[in-house]
């Protein structure tokens, strides 16, 4: 999982979940389980108290908050149920009959011990099921996806994503609308999992729809933000940078509504452009700039998702700006695959077995001629 993006790490787990789980893995594999149970089943208060605890107090409490958190996720039903498995188990009752020729004993405890193993059963029923749905939104997803180097004279273009869950809320198209038009977006959706890759979704299918009547992108950028804050969520909103260039020429033109500015990398410094004006959906009515600026050969410009900046360790610190800086100039000589490969890498080093927050999306552009 170290040696090359998350694409490896989902292969990884799929090959755990078929049975192939080789015995010097587990260690690891329990290490990050138990990180991600954590991670998602207790509250961010009850995160907050972690570190100031000790051991002895920590060794006792998170089986408790964890154990007190799945209770709380089961329906009425399987509580009621779990009670039951749970006073059978611990209070162990025997019944005994006799009739002619026949013994009957009942301990409670196998009783306990079934609906116990009812509840799971029933808890992988629900599991199996969604997983199904993910996958089948997995499989859309990817096949939305733009090809990875796409091809336009004068320029070479990365492109990756990956996400946090099985479905992710980053945007990352590509739109070949004319030689003159070569258009690439790149956004975030507020909130993760299904309810953020719908968002996306749809506001992929906006901008795919509209690219190509809108060659203003101030225009562009405001009739996107008109239909999304109709169409959106109350309190969702997200962030786009949207650009175009043309073959055989330098001139890049991009709008920003909320995003992380673009990085430009030009003779190994790192020149941070305008962050632009408010993100998608906070307002039925947002003028967006659309900005310029000229490229020359061999200059490279970043755009990427908050997952690659916050992303997080075991101890919790950053990944942050300043490594990210380093590793693009340290890589400027490189090919944007290259440069993309070695960003990747350390940060997935950087993370090690700490649970992933946040999907991660790149866009590396270089002039080339």
């Amino acid at each position: 999982m170290k040696n090359n993006a998350k694409q490896l790490a989902y292969q990884a787990r799929d090959n755990e979940d078929e049975g192939h789980l080789h015995f010097s893995d587990f260690r690891r594999t329990f290490s990050r389980e138990w990180n991600e149970l954590k991670e998602h089943l207790l509250s961010e208060d009850r995160k907050k108290r972690l570190p100031q605890m000790t051991g002895f107090q920590r060794f006792w409490r998170i089986p408790f908050w964890l154990l007190k958190a799945l209770f709380q996720k089961l329906n009425r039903f399987r509580r009621i149920l779990l009670i039951v498995s749970f006073v059978l188990l611990f209070q162990e009752i025997r019944y005994s009959s006799s009739a002619e020729h026949i013994n009957i004993s009942l301990n409670s405890q196998y009783l306990g011990f079934f609906l116990l193993l009812f509840i799971l059963m029933l808890e992988l029923k629900d599991k199996l099921l969604a997983r199904h749905e993910l996958e089948a939104g997995r499989a859309v997803q990817k096949a939305l996806m733009p090809e990875q180097n796409p091809k336009v004279p004068g320029w070479a273009i990365w492109l990756y994503s990956r996400s946090a869950n099985d479905v992710g809320g980053d945007l990352l198209d590509y739109y070949a609308i004319s030689p003159q038009r070569n258009g690439i977006a790149l956004g975030d959706v507020s909130d993760k999992g299904l309810g953020a890759a719908l968002l996306m979704a749809n506001l992929q299918a906006t901008l795919r729809a509209l690219a190509p009547d809108h060659p203003g992108l101030e225009q562009l950028g405001k009739k996107v933000n008109h239909i999304f804050y109709q169409e959106g969520l109350a309190k969702n909103f997200a962030s786009l940078i949207y650009l175009e260039i043309s073959a055989h020429s330098g001139r890049v033109r991009w709008i920003n509504a909320g995003h992380l500015p673009p990085n430009l990398v030009r003779q190994r410094r790192i020149i941070e452009l305008s962050k632009g004006e408010a993100a998608l959906g906070l307002g039925a009515n947002t003028d967006y700039t659309e900005q310029t600026v000229d490229l020359l050969p061999g200059d490279i410009l970043v755009l990427y998702s908050d997952g690659l900046t916050d992303a997080r360790n075991n101890e919790g610190a950053f990944f942050g700006e300043e490594r990210m800086h380093t590793i693009l100039i340290d890589s400027s000589l490189l090919k944007p695959d290259q440069i993309g490969a070695s960003l990747l890498h350390h940060i997935d080093r950087f993370i090690d077995d700490a649970p992933v927050h946040d999907d991660l999306t790149l866009a590396i552009i270089q002039r080339v001629e």
